[in-house]
């Protein structure tokens, strides 16, 4: 199907969505009766999106923050309570009715929120081609957006564009755990639905980390529908345009505390718990972010960990049978590998089927902030305990 078309159909359908009331399909949930302290109800009332709002729990005043398919203004809305009057919110939008609506109570909101002017400007444009300076964004959000554009690489190129050193992202999206087949790709409707644009994890964090950002991580995962045996989930992801170090470091080695065995980083850089390894300042740069930053000790000479640290950290499984209930995992940064003490490797974005045992071990502290988990299974698994390896060891 031509971009062109996609484009076309996807605004229409939501200009029909705000024109009629009409409830579209993504999971997400406000606090609607914060919001309706200070948004009016003709704005509540057309919010549709797949995260809650994304990112804004990071904002602090003063920021300039970029919503990309702002809608009705929902979330630029909560952005500029948030940033307060001395910050700044851009909405981008392509759909003329959607625009029409948040432009008329941006005044509202400013009056609700005490401010003597809005503080937040509302353009017309496309995700791909963004009407916004080069280096000027602190934060970028966009909730259940991307997943329309036609080309997805673009639009992160175009954000990593708009985003100062040191700005950073958190946008909420629908992805799949595997390949959107032709038939759903060419399947107008379902575009609206956030389905046929969808790419696989893999590939949406590729698409990013080739952009340019660094330290990808996920923020929240929630599965959202099955269709054809393809399963589509929401993530909330955030990452950092890096700035390069600017002044000497005094973190010369970064040792891996865990509770990963080792890990790759986007870099390339392999870290194996408990052996420290010497970085360059833009390494420490990077490391310092979250949630990198609570994995790793930072410091000015090699420091090694063994398991009489308190400092050092794993996670076992428990040594007795498991059963297969038809989970997977899917790694989702801030590594493009990592490993735990039961010999899985895990690679960002592709699902790995696990056992009861292995489950357990990634919904522990340190491991489940990193995983989005899946259920396979058509119908009940069966419960039978079984040993996963030769020698007795987890799968």
């Amino acid at each position: 199907m031509p971009t062109d078309a996609i484009t076309r159909k996807v605004s229409d359908r939501y200009a029909k969505a705000a024109s009629t009331g009409e409830q579209m399909c993504c999971p997400t949930s406000y606090d609607m009766a914060q919001l309706k302290s200070f948004i009016p109800e003709e704005v509540l009332k057309i919010s549709y999106g797949c995260g809650t709002p994304a990112g804004l729990k990071t904002v602090r005043a003063g920021e300039t923050v970029l919503d990309i398919g702002s809608g009705g203004g929902i979330d630029c809305f909560e952005a500029s309570r948030l940033v307060g009057p001395t910050g700044r919110v851009i909405g981008i939008d392509m759909t003329d009715t959607m625009l029409e609506i948040a432009r008329t109570n941006a005044s509202v909101v400013a009056a609700n929120l005490g401010y003597s002017a809005s503080n937040v400007e509302f353009r017309k444009g496309l995700a791909d081609a963004m009407p916004v300076e080069d280096g000027t964004i602190d934060l970028i959000i966009s909730n259940c957006v991307i997943n329309l554009a036609p080309d997805k690489r673009k639009v992160f190129r175009e954000m990593f564009r708009v985003a100062q050193p040191g700005g950073r992202f958190t946008i909420s999206d629908i992805v799949a755990d595997q390949t959107v087949p032709q038939y759903l790709v060419h399947d107008a409707d379902k575009w609206g639905d956030c389905l046929s644009g969808a790419l696989t994890l893999t590939a949406y964090i590729a698409g990013m980390r080739e952009a340019g950002f660094l330290g990808i991580h996920l923020v929240t995962s929630s599965p959202w529908q099955v269709i054809d045996g393809i399963h589509f989930f929401s993530v909330t992801l955030t990452g950092y345009k890096v700035p390069p170090a600017t002044t000497p470091s005094t973190s010369r080695y970064a040792t891996l505390r865990g509770p990963f065995h080792h890990v790759v980083n986007e870099r390339g850089r392999t870290y194996q718990r408990g052996i420290p390894q010497p970085i360059t300042p833009d390494d420490a740069v990077l490391l310092s972010h979250p949630p990198l930053v609570g994995h790793f000790l930072l410091t000015p000479e090699p420091l090694p960990l063994d398991q009489t640290d308190p400092r050092w950290t794993a996670v076992f499984p428990a040594p007795a049978p498991c059963t297969w209930q038809g989970h997977y995992a899917l790694l989702a940064g801030p590594f493009v590998e990592a490993a735990d003490d039961d010999h899985h490797v895990y690679r960002r974005g592709e699902p790995l089927e696990i056992c009861s045992k292995t489950l357990a071990v990634l919904e522990t502290k340190g491991y489940a902030q990193h995983f989005a988990i899946l259920n396979r299974a058509g119908q009940q698994a069966s419960e039978t305990a079984s040993t996963c390896a030769p020698d007795g060891g987890c799968c």
